[in-house]
């Protein structure tokens, strides 16, 4: 039977980056995938001539975030972003940016002056909290908003919280939406990156990654973190400069995570595992179509999931993963038989009356995602967790058409997409798992074992703590 070093459960966003990262560092890894294609999330496929991702996605903290830090110290192919833009709200008889400054928050018109000045007072009291260390994660979005506002406000805030965390300002924390609008940036740079996994038993002139990854090392290795202050960013945030679409499309981001695998990774599709294997409190492989033997696993898919995969979990633990809390998404993919001057614009917008969604035009970005002269535009819906899923397809639909009724004649191709896009919302009370499991050289990854961001980037953050906990623990060289 041959043994791997790594055996890493799901090829999602969150597994691969935990092979590609882990073979880097001279594992042999297999990659076991139940489904036939790879990328999870991350990735794109074809609908009559459209390009469709999954989910509209912008990729954020691309300056000095986990991703970057992965991207310039492990991969050997890029991709290539392009600048984000704004972002927009959509009303019956306006479109504006959405307010991110004191400036743009007095002089935002879509509700009431005095809410406007209300909630500049509640941000600048939140950020003056956090900026001195206290900790706003368990305090709701509409506990920290001031009382009286109008009806208006309290929908822009709650389609604001949804689309930040899967979830209603009474559930999402304030450090969410923060840390969302970029006034609290948790950023990585690449000092603190190399502290988290240098080697300490063995002293070298030289870092790990010069020693062992140097040709894999980006011209901006060493870059430095904007230091301006959360309060000064208040004033004038540049939130879009740190925030791209890959050119191509998403899974131009997935082929350049697999071209730069080495031959040390091996990956399997159509392999469910079936069981986790432990023998004395230590995890030595998995049961998929066969036996795989290991050193270490790495679990990548839904930690609440855990429990079905293996036995004897302390009931701490089983109580800490009934705890985790998903959202569903839907997201409704038009092919548009011409460029609508409604969508003339580089970013994505919000409608927040009655259902919210958050829209994105992607081949804006690289008009070959679409037919020739054509456009491709992509709207995001959350699911409330009852919600029958044919009645929000209408919903969702009857929105669109009632948001922009010139669309509805300008539609040739439309998709529907049901996604659960992390696999832990951030919500005030909801658990997250953390990466060492109970279980010896059981690790876990992915999107719900880090609150920070979303998505991708999310899931970058986790295999950054990841290498860190390995390196900790005397696994990581």
């Amino acid at each position: 039977m041959e043994k791997y070093d790594v055996i890493v459960v799901g090829a999602g966003a969150s597994g691969l980056l935990t092979a590609l990262t882990l073979s880097k560092h001279g594992k042999k890894v297999l990659v076991l995938e139940k489904m036939h294609d790879v990328g999870g999330n991350c990735n794109s496929y074809t609908v009559d001539g459209y390009q469709v991702d999954t989910g509209p996605h912008a990729i954020t903290h691309l300056a000095e975030g986990p991703l970057r830090r992965l991207m310039d110290n492990y991969f050997d192919y890029q991709p290539v972003f392009e600048n984000y833009g704004h972002y927009y709200v959509r009303t019956e008889d306006r479109f504006l940016k959405v307010p991110s400054t004191i400036r743009d928050f007095v002089t935002f018109d879509v509700f009431p002056r005095l809410d406007r000045l209300a909630i500049t007072q509640s941000i600048t009291k939140a950020l003056t909290l956090s900026s001195f260390g206290f900790d706003l994660s368990k305090q709701s979005v509409y506990e920290s908003l001031p009382a009286n506002l109008s009806k208006e406000t309290y929908e822009f805030v709650d389609a604001i919280s949804y689309f930040l965390s899967g979830r209603s300002m009474h559930e999402t924390s304030a450090q969410r939406v923060l840390a969302g609008s970029s006034f609290v940036r948790d950023s990585v740079t690449q000092e603190q990156f190399e502290e988290f996994i240098k080697e300490e038993k063995v002293p070298r002139p030289e870092s790990i990654l010069q020693s062992v990854l140097s040709s894999n090392v980006h011209t901006s290795l060493y870059s430095r973190i904007n230091n301006v202050s959360s309060l000064g960013r208040l004033a004038k945030n540049k939130v879009h400069l740190s925030q791209g679409y890959p050119r191509k499309g998403l899974k131009s981001l997935l082929n350049a995570i697999l071209y730069s695998l080495p031959s040390s990774v091996e990956i399997r599709t159509g392999c469910k595992v079936e069981r986790i294997l432990t023998k004395d409190g230590k995890a030595y492989g998995v049961e998929a179509d066969t036996i795989y033997e290991s050193d270490l696993v790495v679990y990548t898919g839904f930690a609440s999931s855990l429990p079905s995969l293996m036995d004897d979990l302390p009931s701490s633990y089983l109580e800490l993963l009934d705890g985790v809390v998903h959202s569903k998404s839907l997201t409704v993919w038009l092919g548009l038989d011409r460029v609508m001057d409604e969508f003339n614009y580089m970013g994505s917008e919000i409608w927040f009356k009655d259902t919210p969604y958050w829209a994105m035009p992607i081949s804006n970005y690289d008009a070959s995602l679409a037919p020739k002269d054509k456009q491709l535009v992509g709207f995001a819906f959350f699911l409330d967790e009852n919600e029958d899923v044919k009645k929000g397809i209408k919903n969702a639909y009857e929105t669109i058409y009632s948001a922009i009724p010139s669309i509805q004649d300008r539609v040739e191709m439309n998709h529907d997409q049901l996604l659960v896009p992390e696999k832990a919302a951030v919500t005030i009370d909801g658990q997250f798992a953390d990466i060492r499991s109970p279980v010896k050289n059981l690790y876990i990854a992915g999107t719900d074992t880090d609150r920070r961001s979303m998505g991708v980037t999310r899931a970058a953050y986790s295999v950054i703590e990841l290498l860190k906990v390995l390196n900790e623990d005397g696994n990581l060289h």
